[in-house]
C-alpha cells in the first residue's frame, strides 16, 4: 500500500518568527503511520524548521528548488549538495512558477533532477499544463513529455526517490480546483507512464500527488481518487489548521 504524502509549498512567505511558529503547530500534531508530510521552505528558513519539527518523524523539510551544478560562481544560487549537507531530506523541482518565472525547461530540469538524487535528495517533481494546453485537450501530451525529457532516463532505484506531483497551471493560486474526475484521469494517465517506463510493480508504489487549489473543503474528494496519493499544497499550508485539515483528510 502507498504512503500517504502532504507536502506544504511556503513560496515566498512569512517571517523568520512566524515560520518557526507554523512548524512547531504542524509537528506537535500526531500523524498516521503511513502519513508523510514535508514542510518546503524558503532557503533561509530550512535549518530553523528543521529544528522546530525534528520531534515528530513524520514531519520532513524540503527545499523549494536547487541548483543543477555541485559547487561554483553561480551568486545567490543554492546547491543540492548544500541542502545534503545541512541536512534537508526533500527538494521541489519543476514546479510551475519557476518554469514560467525563469524559463527552467525540461532539460535543465533532467539536469536538477540527477544532481538532487546524486547528492541524495528526494525530489518531489512538479508537472502540468496551462489552460490553453487544457482547453486544447492536450494536457496528457504535455505531462507526458515533461515526465519523459526529464525523469524518462532514470533508473527503477532512482525513480523510486523521486514522488510526482501533478499540478494543473490553471488551478494555482486561482481558487480553481479540477474536478476530481480530471485529477483522477491525469493521475492514472501519470501512473500508466510510469508502469511503462519502469514496470507495472514500481507504478503500484509510484506516490503520485495533486497540487492545484486543494482545501480542506475539498482534500477529502480528492485524496479518495484510487491514484491521488497526497497534495503539494500552496496557500492553505501557511495556515496550520488548515494544513492539518487537509493532511488528516
Amino acid at each position: 500500500m502507498r504512503n500517504r504524502f502532504v507536502a506544504g509549498n511556503w513560496k515566498m512567505n512569512l517571517s523568520d518568527s512566524e515560520s518557526k511558529s507554523l512548524a512547531e503547530k504542524i509537528a506537535s500534531h500526531s500523524y498516521t503511520e503511513n502519513t508523510q508530510v514535508v514542510l518546503c521552505t524558503p532557503f533561509l528558513y530550512l535549518k530553523e524548521v528543521l529544528e522546530a519539527t525534528s520531534g515528530n518523524t513524520k514531519v520532513a523539510v524540503g527545499a523549494q528548488n536547487c541548483h543543477e551544478k555541485e559547487a561554483g560562481a553561480y551568486t545567490g544560487e543554492v546547491s543540492a549538495a548544500q541542502l545534503a549537507s545541512a541536512g534537508i531530506p526533500y527538494v521541489i523541482l519543476g514546479h510551475s512558477e519557476r518554469r514560467t518565472y525563469y524559463k527552467e525547461d525540461n532539460a535543465l530540469l533532467k539536469s536538477k533532477t540527477d544532481e538532487a538524487l546524486a547528492q541524495g535528495l528526494h525530489v518531489i517533481f512538479c508537472c502540468g499544463e496551462v489552460l490553453e494546453e487544457r482547453e486544447a485537450n492536450k494536457q496528457a501530451q504535455v505531462v507526458e513529455t515533461q515526465l519523459q525529457e526529464a525523469l524518462g532516463h532514470l533508473s527503477t532505484d532512482q525513480m523510486s526517490k523521486v514522488v510526482i506531483a501533478y499540478e494543473p497551471v490553471w488551478a494555482i493560486g486561482t481558487g480553481k480546483t479540477a474536478s476530481a474526475a480530471q485529477a483522477q484521469d491525469m493521475h492514472e494517465m501519470i501512473r500508466n507512464w510510469v508502469a511503462n517506463q519502469f514496470g507495472a510493480e514500481h507504478a503500484e508504489q509510484q506516490i503520485i500527488l495533486y497540487g492545484g487549489s486543494c482545501k480542506p473543503g475539498n482534500a477529502a474528494e480528492l485524496f479518495a481518487q484510487k491514484d491521488v496519493d497526497g497534495g503539494l499544497i500552496g496557500g492553505a499550508s501557511l495556515k496550520a489548521e488548515d494544513f492539518i485539515q487537509i493532511i488528516e483528510a
